[in-house]
Formats: C-alpha cells, sequence, structure tokens
C-alpha cells in the first residue's frame, strides 16, 4: 500500500508515519532524508543532489522524482509512505506518472485537519527527544520529572528554533499557498480521506488505521 500523508506543519505526520513504519513494514520516504542520503552516498544522482546542494541551487523535481524511482527499485516494503512529496499539482502529476511506470499505484491520501489557532499552541510548547524523536508537549504530555525521556531514558531535550509563533504562521501560509491545491486534486480523484489531526495520538492512529482497512 502506497499512501501520502497531507497536513501543515505540525499535524502529527512524522508520529503517524513512525507507527505506520513499526506496525505495518512501511518505508516512510522523506524527501529531505533522501536528499541527505543521496549526497552522502557517492552514487551518481548522489553526486548530482551534492553539486546542487552546494551551489545552493534548489532541488528540481526531476531530481526528487528520480531518488523515488531508486528507493522504489531497491527497497522491499510493504509499501510507502510520502512524506514531504508531492507538495504542488506539479509534483502530483509526476508522482502519478512515476508509479505508473513502476507498475505501482496511489492507495490513499490521508488529509490531517487541524485548527490553525490550536496547532499555533500545541507547536510552540513542542519539544523532542535528540536520541529518539518522542514528542512531549508541555500542556497534554509535559517532559518527565526526572529528566529522562520515558521512551528512551536520554536527556538531550530540544525545541526548534522555529517553533515559535510567527515562524508557525509563516509556515502555515506557505503550506496553505502550495500544497493545499493537493487536496482538491485528490479529492476529484476520490482517493482523500480528512481525519481530525488535532485529536489524541491514539485517536488520530486510529482513524488512520480505519481509513486504509
Amino acid at each position: 500500500m502506497n499512501i501520502i500523508l497531507l497536513g501543515p506543519p505540525g499535524a502529527g505526520k512524522g508520529t503517524q508515519a513512525r507507527f505506520l513504519v513499526e506496525e505495518h513494514g512501511m518505508v516512510q520516504l522523506s524527501t529531505g532524508d533522501m536528499l541527505r542520503a543521496a549526497k552522502e552516498s557517492g552514487t551518481k544522482m548522489g553526486d548530482i543532489v551534492a553539486d546542487v546542494m552546494a551551489r545552493g541551487a534548489l532541488v528540481t523535481d526531476d531530481i526528487v522524482i528520480g531518488l523515488i524511482r531508486e528507493q522504489l527499485n531497491t527497497v522491499k516494503a510493504n509499501g510507502f509512505i510520502f512524506d514531504g512529496f508531492p507538495r504542488t499539482l506539479a509534483q502530483a502529476d509526476a508522482l502519478t506518472n512515476l508509479l505508473a511506470v513502476e507498475g505501482e499505484m496511489l492507495d490513499a491520501v490521508i488529509e490531517m485537519e487541524v485548527d490553525d489557532e490550536a496547532l499555533v499552541a500545541r507547536i510552540t510548547a513542542r519539544s523532542t527527544c535528540g536520541d529518539c524523536g518522542e514528542v512531549y508537549n508541555d500542556n497534554t504530555k509535559p517532559q518527565p520529572a526526572d529528566g529522562k525521556c520515558s521512551n528512551c531514558g536520554a536527556s538531550d531535550f530540544r525545541r526548534r528554533a522555529d517553533d515559535n509563533e510567527d515562524s508557525l504562521r509563516t509556515r502555515l501560509m506557505e503550506y496553505y499557498k502550495k500544497t493545499s491545491p493537493l487536496i482538491g486534486y485528490y479529492y476529484a480523484k476520490g482517493m482523500l480521506t480528512k481525519i481530525n489531526g488535532l485529536g489524541e495520538i491514539d485517536e488520530v492512529k486510529a482513524a488512520i488505521d480505519k481509513a486504509l482497512s
């Protein structure tokens, strides 16, 4: 099963993708992770990525599609979760064409709907474990009193520099301008399922599992 998780920054896509990887044997294809791995790989595509990044140029859609093609051809998985791609209608068309060529298909698109004000309040209170990535929230899931991560025991808690109200609102506007048209695109294809992205983590997980079952 190949799926896309849609939603603005902080909607919880990364957390839910982790559950899908752990429980269903899927592979999360994060654009950022693929670019970083390619840069260090020494492959032909990796050299292209390294050159583009060294020049400070924008990574083209063709390069990202090439990286996704490599993953589809080399990684064995029970499906892929597309994370950070597509972001635009042109990229959505490119992904559809790539999957068709590779004998694959997109099975579902999950939109994690959020209320912007509630999202801003949640994200500005967010911190993560620097070792395992466990997410904490000052209001709903505070860091343990003993200063150690409840998941791995580390004590390296971090806050993203851009998890502040002004920066987050800028990121939200960028998302709505560029990515929200994908909602209509996949709705028209009959592939879109909307869920409440601001529910409790287990509630969101259950809703995604139901949508994919």
